[in-house]
């Protein structure tokens, strides 16, 4: 659902996630400079761009866990700023590229942290959130984890354990910084492939930070590329990935050619040094 809502200044909003005039630092250094975005509803939306450039940065300003220099994010045409937080958290889900879990925590209490948006002081669990719970575990194969401390498990398994966290929370929005990271390619293909799905049985609006410009081309229905800050590009995957802006955004000479499984595009390097 779009939102109708002005987006300040008067600007119509034409999607619930949007960014104007977005400028982010840490300290005196800026990394994101001026940026203005909007997130397609109902989309899978991949960020792609080379180290450094700002992609975990602006799903963090994304996500409010850092605070605009300039400029502004907005949900359903509001500052995020200026929303309750348990609001955002019932709209909008986000895994962090390293997310950290409390000592000793089991996997199934962990992934139920992910209910504490929907809970109130007189209602502390449900069946809805038993559901819910049981249904994020089951989609990402961690159900017979359930009992084990997340701090015993390997870095692929913890990694599906936050993503099930992620989606229990039951959010419109969902914010994924590197969500196949430690995961070997077969769980890699899984978990885009369960993006996929959350989306077309769901309806759900994601927002993911890839390195692998490849998987992007897969499994977006938009791209974002940016460099030094900017965003370069943003379009279908169609559009936006060509020889031409490979070269540009990430310094590599390459063809592109179609994927002989999807159709869209697929990045192949140029010869390698020696060759």
């Amino acid at each position: 659902m779009s939102a109708s809502t002005g987006v300040g200044d008067g600007v119509a909003a034409t999607s619930r996630l949007a960014a104007r005039g977005l400028t982010l630092s840490y300290e005196d250094r800026t990394v994101v400079d001026g940026l203005d975005l909007e997130i397609p509803d109902g989309e899978v939306t991949v960020v792609v761009g080379p180290n450094a450039c700002g992609k975990s940065t602006l799903l963090r300003a994304l996500g409010r866990l850092l605070k605009p220099a300039r400029g502004a994010v907005f949900l359903d045409g509001e500052e995020l700023d200026r929303l309750p937080t348990r609001r955002i958290a019932q709209s909008l889900g986000l895994l962090p590229q390293t997310p950290v879990a409390p000592e000793a925590i089991t996997v199934a209490d962990l992934v139920a942290r992910g209910r504490q948006p929907h809970q109130r002081w007189w209602q502390q669990w449900s069946e809805a959130d038993e559901r819910a719970v049981t249904d994020a575990m089951a989609r990402t194969d961690v159900t017979a984890l359930a009992g084990r401390p997340v701090d015993e498990l390997s870095g692929g398994q913890r990694q599906r354990v936050w993503i099930a966290m992620a989606l229990a929370q039951e959010t419109d929005l969902l914010l994924l910084d590197e969500p196949t990271t430690y995961l070997d390619i077969s769980h890699q293909v899984e978990v885009l492939d369960l993006v996929r799905r959350l989306n077309h049985e769901r309806g759900r609006t994601v927002v993911a930070v890839l390195h692998d410009l490849n998987q992007a081309a897969r499994y977006a229905d938009h791209i974002v590329a940016m460099k030094a800050g900017r965003v370069v590009a943003a379009g279908r995957p169609s559009e936006v990935v060509t020889a031409e802006l490979v070269r540009e955004v990430f310094g590599l000479a390459c063809v592109v050619v179609p994927d002989p499984v999807t159709g869209g595009p697929l990045v192949v390097p140029g010869k390698p040094w020696g060759a």
